[in-house]
């Protein structure tokens, strides 16, 4: 497995444990699972383009 291809899988699984329906995330809001969100677009946008 290249690295692009464990950074995505990673960031994956913080997106989806920083939803907040979730337990332990309930009070958190949507800031983890947003701030996840835009880090796993600018991955994938360089990943697209070849940088990463």
């Amino acid at each position: 497995m290249s690295l692009g291809m464990i950074l995505l899988i990673v960031l994956v699984l913080i997106l989806i444990g920083a939803f907040p329906a979730w337990p332990h995330s309930s009070g958190w809001g949507y800031g983890p699972s947003g701030i996840t969100g835009i880090v796993l677009i600018v991955v994938l946008l360089l990943l697209l383009t070849g940088r990463l």
